[in-house]
């Protein structure tokens, strides 16, 4: 199952442990093809990463699948894309940016 994973303004940490199992393509892009269970255990990785609260980016996981687009995902952290699930397909809002007033 095709598995990529992208970060941005993580930890140098966590991109290391990336590279334990999946090959950075580009910074921040990480490409392999693992089981349900071995996706899980990678995920929960970048999950106990960010939960320590050392990162202040974002990660999100994209894998094949069998649904009507061919894949699904998961996010972590703050981002402007923000995932919401509507009639049973996943589709990605983008937050308007926010001004600083002066």
């Amino acid at each position: 199952m095709m598995l990529v994973i992208v970060l941005e303004n993580t930890t140098p940490r966590l991109r290391g442990r990336l590279t334990l199992w999946l090959l950075e393509i580009r910074a921040g892009v990480y490409v392999g093809e693992y089981s349900v269970k071995v996706r899980d255990m990678i995920w929960k990785n970048v999950e106990t990463e960010f939960n320590d609260g050392n990162i202040q980016g974002s990660a999100i996981m994209i894998w094949s699948a069998r649904n009507e687009i061919g894949f699904d995902f998961k996010v972590l952290g703050e981002n402007r894309r923000i995932p919401r699930e509507m009639d049973g397909i996943k589709l990605i809002s983008f937050m308007p940016e926010t001004k600083v007033e002066e």
